[in-house]
């Protein structure tokens, strides 16, 4: 078993997107999750800071802790430094108090202390109950309803560097762009990787090719206007540097033949993007999804609201649907949506 230590405050759509990476996910805290496996994807993740062999979850206050460590047998020696986090200070615990006594159980069975480089960093996480309801729609099992403690190995932090290209950095930059964070989860969500094709058919600067490249898939993308189709290129050139390949074509009719690609991904016209509203914007996303349904078994769609009826009336099964706040005035729902 593994523990996942989720980022943001979407324990759903972190954990969805943590099963890209690892199988049998569940959240057991609030930011707290397991799972059963875990895959080399799960360095590629975006909304999980780290991941540990788990050692086991108590009660969360020292002593349960303390004891619990007392009591397990592991077959480790060397150097050792404890690292202790209250995610989002729900429980009230002293984590400098956690790590002196955890700390001085291990030095007692034979472990010497560094902070600096050690051989082993174990975590002792404390997180408050599941703050979502999270049920089979999602893909993801909640199993605690209580603050938990959980005890782990630390075996890999994903590479966040992702966090540090601002859209405004890259050499083509349009208002409306979207945050590096939200695109590689969303394109791990789609299923990019080594050897898989990703298709935006709605590109525009693109951000989810860029984060879809950098994971290791072919990254396809197509726009209507020739400013995005040259802008994208000109930022895939620069960030990825081969590996994709992008052309002017309408999302409704591509040049591409049936089962062209593993899976689509993009984000739909919304607010001041687009001058399309209403009845031709439901119009022009079923379209779209119908063509998109013709090309890969698999799509990923953002709005600003939900398009589940128009993804269905396109011939797809709504696999998830997450609701993401951006601010007052702005909701972006995320359909995961599946070809039968």
């Amino acid at each position: 078993m593994y523990l996942l230590e989720l980022a943001g405050t979407d324990d759903a759509f972190a954990a969805y997107e943590a099963g890209s990476a690892a199988s049998d996910v569940s959240i057991v805290g609030g930011g707290l999750a397991t799972a059963g496996a875990i895959t080399d994807r799960v360095s590629q993740l975006a909304l999980t800071h780290r991941v540990s062999e788990l050692v086991g979850t108590t009660d969360p206050t020292i002593d349960s802790a303390g004891e619990f460590l007392a009591e397990t047998s592991f077959d480790r020696t060397g150097s050792v430094a404890v690292r202790a986090r209250d995610v989002r200070s729900a429980t009230g615990i002293s984590t400098q108090a956690v790590e002196r006594e955890l700390g001085s159980l291990l030095v007692d069975r034979g472990f010497t202390v560094d902070l600096e480089n050690p051989d082993h960093e174990l975590r002792a996480v404390f997180a408050g109950p599941p703050s979502v309801t999270v049920g089979d729609a999602v893909g993801v099992t909640p199993r605690a309803e209580e603050s938990i403690c959980a005890l782990g190995w630390l075996v890999d932090e994903p590479d966040r560097r992702f966090t540090e290209r601002a859209p405004t950095d890259r050499p083509f930059f349009q208002p409306g762009s979207m945050d590096p964070t939200l695109a590689r989860a969303l394109v791990n969500v789609a299923g990019a990787r080594p050897g898989a094709t990703i298709l935006d058919p709605m590109c525009g600067t693109g951000g989810l090719l860029i984060e879809a490249g950098l994971v290791g898939a072919d990254a396809l993308g197509a726009d209507a206007l020739p400013k995005m189709v040259h802008g994208t290129r000109e930022n895939l050139t620069a960030l990825v540097g081969d590996g994709f390949d992008v052309c002017r074509g309408d999302a409704r009719r591509l040049p591409f033949r049936d089962d062209a690609v593993d899976a689509i991904v993009f984000d739909a016209p919304y607010g001041r993007q687009t001058k399309v509203t209403g009845d031709d914007l439901a119009s022009l996303l079923g379209d779209a999804l119908r063509e998109a349904w013709r090309l890969a078994p698999r799509a990923v769609v953002v709005g600003d609201r939900s398009w589940d009826s128009v993804a269905t009336d396109a011939g797809w099964t709504v696999g998830a649907h997450f609701e993401r706040r951006v601010h007052r005035s702005l909701d972006r729902h995320v359909l995961v949506l599946e070809r039968e």
